[in-house]
């Protein structure tokens, strides 16, 4: 089975952990699932406030410096090199599903989003966060556009070399005639 690993980038909003994956149809989804649904599953949630989806967060992030304004969150159904948290299915509930950590005492439940990254429903979930990558501006993207052409045109030369050294060794030699 390939190890997919996706990728969200989670920020803080209106006191909750939610990301924009425009690729799955979703913005500003919370990590915790929407407060839109029935007293049940607010009670579910209520009964997770001693460990849920921000503490286990903020666990994660707690080197990042500004994590709040967004990072990186890698997430897999196998386990990948550096994670930080697994965490293991312990029930389908309420149109989402309830995981506890293996080695971190919480239990979270994780919103009906997570069924979009998943064809079924992960028996266990692997994470890692990391700091966001900065982003270019003009004057560095222009600098790194030129380094990738002469890098090309390096390796365009090198190739060209490369073949002429490969047909001179393959042509025969006069000095056996």
């Amino acid at each position: 089975m390939a190890n997919v690993v996706n990728v969200i980038q989670p920020y803080w909003c209106a006191n909750c952990w939610v990301f924009d994956d425009a690729s799955k149809g979703l913005g500003k989804e919370s990590l915790e699932g929407r407060f839109e649904a029935d007293l049940r599953e607010i009670r579910v949630l209520a009964r997770l406030i001693g460990g849920g989806v921000t503490k286990m967060i903020d666990y994660l992030v707690k080197d990042i410096p500004d994590a709040r304004e967004g990072f990186i969150l890698l997430f897999s159904s196998q386990p990948f090199a550096g994670y930080q948290v697994e965490l293991n299915k312990i029930a389908e509930e309420n149109g989402g599903c309830l995981y506890r950590g293996k080695d971190y005492s919480a239990e979270v439940w994780l919103s009906p989003a997570l069924f979009r990254y998943f064809e079924t429903t992960p028996g266990s979930l692997y994470m890692k966060a990391e700091p966001q990558r900065a982003e270019y501006g003009p004057t560095e993207m222009a600098a790194v556009e030129d380094s990738i052409e002469q890098l090309e045109q390096m390796t365009g030369k090198s190739t060209l070399e490369n073949e002429a050294l490969r047909a001179g060794r393959n042509r025969p030699s006069d000095s056996y005639y």
